[in-house]
């Protein structure tokens, strides 16, 4: 793991890491209040040297035998006769061996001053015990040197009386909460990489080249006005307020990539699926759907997804009838394409109602033939349900041109992309490319896209109206709107009368659709009539093909 990766995965957990540091320092603090107050006292004592006579050569010899002499006077603070003195002193009943463990007898380097800290339970006691003792370190000397009589050639003096101490020095409360931050931020980074070590969700485009062998077409942020539905946003304008810039330039970045994965055999009828339901699938067919007829190409977008059909919702006419009318012979293309934009260049096939065998249904000849002879005139974009559900997806593909696979960043798992990949791959499918949705804004997994993005090239301003967008599942109450998660519907269904979106047209039919005979000579033009024309009447789509002969 190179040094960019790891600090990506310190920022991914930095709460995690940040929550670990915290709950140690608690610890160390919670450890250090259960901990025995000990307050710390020292005493000292200057050995010195008697002097023959006053001359300088006797003060210097004097001196060297003190500074000789100091060095054992260290270990004598160790015994038990010394720690009898104190102890009778103080009046104490604790045994000569516990008093030894509270004292520490040391010399400052080249200094002939003897040091003599002592530890009690409170301030009074370690101080009383610092005096007794080195009180006690000078009558053994005086004893020993003396050898009982005499006068003694160096002595030991104790100092000034020891100082009271104001504070306990143990438990070191700074000392222990920084240990347990610092054991708390240990035990951060590990959890943070063994999690990202077991993690198997894709995050990146990075992470999907290694799990499977497919190109990343597109890579789309988080899009605020998606969070609580899908939206169909225009692409004829960049200054429109609909729909984030960076997710617009993302949209038409995956649809240029799209027209050249394949440059010999440009995909003509192409299938947007995903591994589960909530990918985001069906919004981003549409969205393509759009962003391609917004370049003037004519195209036809076909809900597949039988059993939870959401396109003609999301363009606000119903989903009772469409795609599995015309497959039973109910039905004619005309009569149930929906023309959506006021140009003439988009039209939209909603699912019709559910059949007992959509499988068999979408991997019939006849979708088949209806696909190629719709891929003459047009791009088709078929949405098909997610390929680990059912087998819907994965049939489509093996006869369409090719195959999107939408996941999501941080929800599909490897193994998740993997099936699905072998899926299409099981039917002879021509996988495209993957699209990795809702990539974040910020963090350690974001991309390139954020605010900055937009604001860099003066777009992107985000729309305070909420009628800049279309979310599926408004539904009036009185003088209140309320916004239903299409994702969290059994069953959605759209019923005709529902307002469209703004970014496109009132709705028509082809077969709604007339042409206008001009002069001879001049060019034929069409002209979309009222709604209430007979559902017979000419086909747009064969006129189409007559003059492009």
């Amino acid at each position: 793991m190179d040094i960019q990766r790891m600090v990506r995965v310190v920022r991914a957990y930095w709460k995690a890491i940040v929550a670990l540091i915290v709950v140690g320092g608690l610890a160390g603090l919670g450890w250090s209040s259960l901990q025995p107050r000990v307050y710390t006292a020292d005493a000292s004592g200057y050995v010195a040297a008697v002097a023959s006579d006053g001359s300088t050569g006797a003060a210097l010899a004097g001196d060297q035998l003190a500074l000789s002499k100091v060095k054992s006077f260290i270990d004598m603070g160790y015994w038990r006769s010394v720690a009898e003195t104190a102890r009778g002193e103080l009046g104490l009943s604790d045994s000569p061996e516990s008093l030894v463990q509270r004292v520490r007898v040391s010399n400052p380097i080249e200094t002939v001053n003897v040091r003599v800290d002592a530890t009690g339970p409170t301030p009074e006691s370690a101080r009383d015990l610092a005096e007794a003792w080195i009180r006690g370190m000078t009558e053994e000397v005086d004893q020993l040197e003396t050898g009982g009589g005499g006068q003694s050639a160096v002595r030991l003096v104790a100092g000034d009386s020891a100082r009271l101490p104001t504070a306990p020095s143990s438990p070191n409360v700074r000392l222990d909460v920084t240990l347990g931050a610092l054991a708390g931020g240990v035990a951060g980074l590990i959890f943070a990489f063994v999690r990202r070590a077991f993690d198997r969700r894709v995050r990146s485009a990075h992470d999907i080249t290694d799990a499977v062998d497919a190109s990343v077409v597109g890579v789309l942020p988080v899009d605020k006005e998606l969070a609580g539905g899908r939206a169909v946003f225009s692409f004829d304008d960049i200054k429109d307020g609909r729909g984030s810039f960076a997710h617009k330039e993302a949209m038409r970045e995956l649809r240029t990539n799209l027209q050249y994965v394949d440059v010999d055999r440009p995909a003509r009828v192409l299938v947007v699926t995903s591994p589960l339901p909530g990918d985001g699938k069906s919004t981003i067919a549409a969205n393509l759907a759009v962003s391609i007829a917004a370049t003037g190409q004519s195209v036809v977008l076909i809900d597949a997804d039988m059993r939870r059909p959401v396109v003609g919702g999301m363009f606000g006419f119903s989903d009772d009838v469409g795609l599995s009318d015309v497959l039973a012979g109910r039905a004619q293309i005309e009569q149930v394409a929906h023309q959506v934009d006021e140009h003439g260049r988009l039209f939209v096939v909603a699912a019709g109602r559910t059949p007992p065998n959509p499988s068999e249904m979408v991997g019939s000849q006849r979708m088949q033939s209806l696909a190629r002879k719709l891929a003459d005139d047009m791009v088709v974009i078929i949405d098909s349900p997610p390929t680990l559900a059912v087998a819907d997806a994965a049939v489509i593909a093996s006869w369409a041109d090719g195959a999107v696979l939408v996941v999501t960043a941080g929800r599909t798992t490897d193994d998740m992309l993997t099936r699905a990949t072998d899926n299409i791959a099981k039917t002879r499918g021509h996988l495209l490319g993957v699209v990795l949705n809702r990539m974040p804004l910020r963090g350690a997994d974001s991309g390139y896209y954020g605010s900055q993005y937009g604001g860099y090239y003066g777009y992107g301003v985000p729309s305070s109206s909420p009628n800049g967008r279309w979310r599926l599942g408004l539904r009036r109450r009185g003088k209140k709107a309320e916004v239903v998660d299409a994702e969290q519907e059994a069953t959605p269904r759209r019923r005709s009368g529902g307002l469209p979106p703004e970014n496109v047209s009132g709705l028509r039919t082809l077969s709604q659709r007339r042409m206008s005979a001009t002069a001879e000579g001049e060019a034929t033009s069409e002209i979309a009539v009222a709604s209430t024309a007979e559902p017979d009447t000419v086909d747009t789509m064969s006129r189409r093909r007559a003059r492009r002969g």
